[in-house]
């Protein structure tokens, strides 16, 4: 059965909202400030993470992890919270939000390194700063600049484990492709099954379709990156392939460098 309602598992999630006709959230620094007091605080309660956010004017996105299934009543304390600051700041009544919020659900680092280029670089695409970790509403841009905080409910976020690796600085700097751009927008589409309690991606081909390809090494490395993609695990391929999933991960390690 496609799983047609929001999905609360435990994990990463990618959650974004706007302002109800695209209207501005945050006229100015002190209600983005806001926003983050009143996140922490939520993540607070219901033992949520962040690991990584972007406040752009008229809407935000946030990179969580959940340790529980409470992603609605975690995100509806957020916004209803703030709403209310909102609303009475500025004498105004009515919805401030455009929805409830829109959350996908991540399944793997493929997908999860290319969210960070994407939340971060979005201040960039806007025209806002020329570089990513330069505009101060970003969790890279906290972990740059000792003269900003960071949130304390990110203290323990990947990114800020990951900005000492090597590399890791020119891949957020690195302009999101039009590839990687529709890999995003494929995955945010991607059905989701929920089988004995236990989330699955509908792939959209079998293995065996994956890989009718010709003879060759290069042919089928990109055969398994598609399969990677497509939501099967490297354990699968590896026992429909006969290799080990050693063979896999180097194959993908390669691939992502």
């Amino acid at each position: 059965m496609v799983q047609k309602r929001r999905i609360d598992f435990a994990g990463f999630h990618h959650i974004v909202n706007r302002g109800v006709a695209r209207s501005d959230v945050f006229r100015e620094r002190k209600d983005k400030e806001q926003f983050l007091q009143i996140l922490c605080k939520a993540c607070k309660v219901y033992k949520v993470n962040v690991h990584d956010y972007c406040l752009m004017d008229n809407h935000f996105h946030l990179l969580v992890e959940l340790t529980l299934e409470n992603l609605s009543l975690f995100m509806r304390q957020v916004n209803s919270n703030y709403a209310i600051y909102f609303n009475k700041k500025y004498d105004r009544s009515g919805h401030l939000w455009q929805g409830r919020f829109k959350s996908y659900y991540i399944f793997d680092e493929h997908y999860l390194f290319r969210l960070y280029k994407y939340i971060e670089q979005n201040p960039v695409k806007a025209k806002i700063v020329h570089t990513v970790g330069t505009y101060e509403f970003t969790l890279l841009a906290t972990l740059l600049n000792p003269e900003l905080k960071t949130i304390e409910c990110a203290e323990h976020s990947q990114l800020k484990e990951l900005i000492n690796e090597e590399g890791i600085l020119e891949h957020l700097e690195l302009e999101l492709t039009s590839d990687e751009l529709g890999y995003i927008t494929k995955e945010q589409k991607r059905k989701i099954e929920i089988k004995e309690h236990e989330l699955k991606l509908q792939q959209s081909k079998t293995l065996e379709e994956h890989f009718e390809i010709e003879e060759g090494k290069s042919e089928r490395n990109m055969a398994i990156i598609n399969a990677i993609d497509d939501g099967y695990t490297q354990a699968s391929i590896a026992k429909y392939l006969d290799i080990s999933t050693s063979a896999i991960s180097k194959i993908v390690k390669k691939w992502n460098e």
